[in-house]
């Protein structure tokens, strides 16, 4: 299993129990609302509020240029071009606005650009078509602050240009006639953390000049889906505006999303932002990452239900089949590591695949940093030489920052300081993967340590569907409003069982008696290193299911941990002996003597073998450090006492095996200068 730092959360008490008693809030909750920095009763309220205060779409620069040339439009008769993109957030808002601009009677249409043919944004070809319809005036969502060539190229065209967009500004803005974004310095707003969507739903509020309310009335089930598929900050306007969608979400207000709910195997159920996120917006991505995005957005557009239901069956396909490349890939990947480990004994992992599907290279790089807890690069290369990549990192890894240093290699790139995606030469791959580590080296001598923000510690006891009920105040739930996450401490081990056609696991643990019902997806059984009667810590969250007329609390593991460990100590010698393997020196033991050759050989020895990680191995021993039991199993392997291939073998052995004389502990005494 991968290791993770826990750092449980800080809140002022005090503050929490006054909190709980102006606002009549079950204790705990009032004390995680501290401890996420809403800490008096005015932030509170309003955080708690179902209502929020909407700032005017006319705070944001060129908003009012905007109106102006698409009133002009209007007015005109032109025609005019709503220009997406094919993700969740850019497809919502492609529907909500080519929608909008349908209701005015405006002669529209739309494009969203092809993932595998067309790439991400603007390009010349798509404009070319969109020119040969007879459009005036393109209007971007999700898109366009970057495209300064496609830009003028426009123009160049006798069209205009309108850009809504949410991502991170350079250093100068595209020509056109507005360019609405929320990261404008001139911009005169207290939030910015919007999705396209959100952008997209503040030009139409702005062209429709009247109550917001009525606005949200007709479009906030498409915002809250962007916005949620989009991971932003689900604070301020974000929240307000997602609260007001999974209100209509829930009462299948739009047809399209009642369907696709259905598809889901939702359609009796309460949808909030956690299932909206699992189980509609990859619906929704599903059509632009496996085939064409135009079938989600077709479906969004859909007023007709039998239609609906037909369509949503198609996503509902397309994700499956989605998964099943996802498996496939993520499965072929893990097989290369145990093949080759020194891929994952690098700072970076960099794993390539021939004709890997683009569109999934991402999910499967995120797999890999769970799986692994380094940053992470899945690339796909195809029959002519050429290669497209894409990354995923931890918190504190600039990923980013990280493929730019290698930028000679790449024929192009971009992204941020978690995620990225760039296109090299396969022959480049090597060369690529050699330099970003050198890079990850000399750049962190010490790799960050992914990290699990726990919001407090937490009897099992308190567990119940109250409690449930209680934490539901808190929703929605997303980025920088999280799920609350729970530790359990020093709970016994009872039992443990697959589910799910064996890709899970159900847990039962006890404490003081009593057995609670823990389970942990994408754990299988033979992976869990955990025997009956271990200690363990739990990292959970929980939920309220319904079965057989009845509400029974839901505990899920999101981590779990032997009780007591020293994580500090283990983080420090893993970090010391990966530098020292790469040619530093340290002060860390890393010579195993014989008192640690016998410990760690003994307990091998005893259990068979051994089936899991080094990592797991570790927490097994008793006064070894990291480095010695690496460079025993080493010395172990080259004498012939073990084979350590996916697994750890005993093999058997007719004489002593003379260690001190293995080229392993020469060479490590040599570096280390002992007698």
């Amino acid at each position: 299993m991968s290791y993770k730092k826990w750092v449980i959360a800080d809140g002022d008490k005090e503050k929490a129990s006054v909190l709980s008693e102006k606002l009549n809030l079950d204790p705990l909750v009032a004390f995680l609302l501290v401890s996420r920095g809403i800490d008096n009763q005015l932030t509170a309220s309003d955080f708690l509020s179902p209502g929020c205060a909407f700032s005017s779409p006319f705070s944001l620069k060129d908003m009012d240029k905007a109106v102006e040339r698409i009133n002009r439009a209007l007015d005109e008769n032109e025609k005019i071009c709503i220009y997406g993109d094919y993700d969740c957030d850019g497809v919502t808002s492609t529907a909500l606005l080519f929608t909008f601009m349908e209701s005015l009677g405006a002669d529209v249409t739309y494009f969203i650009p092809n993932r595998l043919t067309d790439g991400y944004g603007m390009n010349r070809d798509a404009i070319d078509r969109i020119k040969q319809q007879g459009t005036a005036l393109i209007i971007t969502v999700d898109n366009g602050i970057s495209s300064f060539d496609e830009a003028e190229y426009i123009y160049s065209l006798g069209m205009e240009l309108i850009v809504t967009d949410h991502h991170q500004i350079g250093d100068r803005l595209p020509k056109a006639c507005a360019v609405i974004n929320p990261h404008r310095e001139d911009n005169h707003i207290r939030f910015r953390d919007f999705a396209g969507v959100g952008i997209a739903f503040k030009l139409a509020c702005a062209v429709y000049g009247g109550e917001v309310e009525d606005m949200l009335e007709q479009y906030a089930d498409l915002v809250a889906i962007g916005t949620i598929g989009d991971i932003v900050s689900l604070k301020d306007e974000n929240r307000g505006l997602v609260k007001a969608g999974l209100k209509l979400i829930n009462e299948d207000s739009r047809i399209s999303i009642a369907a696709l709910k259905r598809a889901a195997g939702s359609e009796d159920s309460y949808m909030g932002a956690g299932d909206v996120a699992f189980q509609l917006c990859p619906r929704i991505n599903a059509a632009g990452r496996m085939d064409n995005p135009d079938k989600a957005l077709e479906l969004l557009l859909c007023d007709d239900y039998e239609q609906a239901r037909f369509m949503a069956q198609q996503l509902n396909t397309e994700n499956a089949h989605r998964h099943e490349v996802e498996s496939n890939m993520v499965d072929d990947i893990k097989l290369q590591i145990e093949q080759n480990p020194s891929l994952a004994g690098q700072r970076v992992i960099v794993v390539k695949g021939a004709n890997y599907h683009k569109g999934v290279i991402g999910i499967a790089a995120s797999h890999i940093v769970e799986n692994y807890s380094k940053p992470s690069i899945v690339i796909s290369t195809d029959d002519d030489g050429n290669a497209i990549a894409s990354a995923r990192s931890v918190e504190g890894f600039n990923i980013y920052e990280a493929i730019s240093s290698c930028s000679d290699l790449t024929t192009h790139f971009g992204g941020h300081p978690l995620a990225a995606g760039f296109g090299l030469k396969s022959c480049d791959i090597d060369l690529f993967r050699k330099r970003i580590n050198e890079y990850a080296k000399n750049k962190y001598p010490v790799m960050p340590v992914e990290t699990l923000h726990i919001d407090c510690r937490i009897s099992p006891f308190y567990l119940t569907t109250d409690f449930a009920d209680n934490l539901a105040v808190l929703e929605p739930y997303g980025a920088d409003n999280p799920k609350p996450l729970f530790g359990l401490y020093n709970m016994t081990l009872c039992s443990v069982t697959p589910i799910g056609d064996g890709k899970h696991i159900r847990i039962e643990a006890q404490k003081k008696g009593k057995i609670f019902r823990i389970v942990k997806f994408g754990v299988r059984e033979d992976e869990f290193p955990y025997r009956q009667g271990d200690i363990l810590d739990f990292a959970v969250r929980i939920s309220k299911n319904f079965y057989k007329g009845k509400y029974y609390i839901s505990i899920c593991a999101v981590d779990i941990r032997k009780n007591g460990m020293d994580e500090n100590t283990f983080f420090a010698e893993k970090s010391d002996y990966q530098l020292f393997v790469a040619g530093e020196k340290n002060k860390t033991k890393m010579y195993p003597d014989r008192a640690a050759c016998s410990a760690v050989y003994r307990f091998i020895r005893d259990n068979n073998g051994w089936n899991f990680s080094y990592d797991d191995l570790y927490f097994c021993l008793k006064g070894v450090t990291y480095g010695q039991m690496r460079f025993a199993l080493d010395a172990f392997c080259e004498a012939g006492l073990i084979s350590a291939d996916k697994k750890i073998t005993v093999n058997p052995v007719s004489q002593k095996a003379d260690l001190e004389n293995t080229g392993v502990m020469k060479a490590l005494k040599g570096r280390l200068e002992i007698e």
